[in-house]
């Protein structure tokens, strides 16, 4: 079963064509990544899942997303569709209130009053973002009292209360420690048998870990798609090949030099 199936994608800002003629379908209760060089349409893609394109002024979308079979640019109601297609942002943004009321806040937003229930729903989406252990006695604190890791999974957790269907995350270990970044990668294997999660990431060792499926996008196009391990062992495009050799080549902790991306490559 697919999650989303994406025909004919053309998203424009302006006079800009930022995804050329996208073809794209994501299995139910798998982890897809999302690779390829900056600005090359990773997070553009990404955010064309939840409708986030539409609050950036001159962006135009044609084609077809179809989330199990509906089309996501015909309905009437984009609040909804968010509650059932998460995100968190590559940077942690909780919100500035207590760790209990931002994980309530999606709930409360859609209606849930009951202090019971909101109690309920809070330890459950703490437990499945695998934090409930290190704040069940600090739901009272500030949120920005957290931990860059831990309010990462917080905000993961906030997606999670409002049971969405689809996780989207862009980049989200990008700024954490290797530690932190463990604990979110093994997070997102546990998720995987719950949700569909769709994930933007420069790691590659990331990518071929937890990925089931991994998408290669450059310069606006989607030029190869498979399961991971065969499009890193065996990419059917030279493209593919030569970015993943060059990223694969040049360890992710490696910080001394910028990697030269071939002029071809660079988006």
């Amino acid at each position: 079963m697919n999650c989303f199936s994406v025909k004919n994608l053309n998203l424009h800002y302006g006079e800009m064509h930022a995804l050329i003629d996208i073809h794209f379908d994501m299995k139910y209760r798998e982890i897809t990544a999302l690779i390829g060089p900056s600005g090359c349409g990773k997070s553009t893609f990404l955010r064309t899942l939840n409708r986030m394109n539409d609050l950036v002024e001159g962006c135009r979308v044609e084609g077809s997303v179809r989330l199990f079979d509906e089309d996501i640019y015909t309905m009437p109601d984009v609040s909804m569709l968010r509650k059932r297609v998460g995100m968190v942002f590559q940077k942690p943004n909780p919100f500035p209130m207590s760790v209990f009321d931002n994980v309530a806040y999606g709930p409360r937003t859609h209606g849930v009053r009951s202090r019971q229930e909101l109690e309920m729903i809070v330890e459950k989406s703490l437990r499945d973002a695998a934090i409930w252990d290190e704040v069940k006695d600090r739901l009272k604190k500030p949120a920005m009292s957290l931990s860059g890791g831990q309010q990462q999974r917080l905000c993961i957790a906030r997606a999670l209360a409002v049971s969405p269907e689809v996780l989207l995350l862009d980049e989200p270990t990008s700024a954490l420690d290797p530690l932190s970044t463990a604990k979110i990668e093994e997070l997102l294997r546990e998720l995987r048998s719950k949700y569909s999660v769709v994930i933007v990431t420069h790691n590659m060792q990331q990518a071929a870990h937890i990925s089931d499926k991994t998408a290669f996008f450059l310069l606006g196009e989607l030029v190869e798609q498979g399961d991971t391990k065969e499009l890193f062992e065996n990419p059917r495009d030279e493209r593919t090949a030569e970015y993943i050799s060059v990223k694969v080549s040049a360890p992710q902790a490696a910080c001394a030099a910028p990697v030269d991306i071939p002029a071809r490559l660079a988006g």
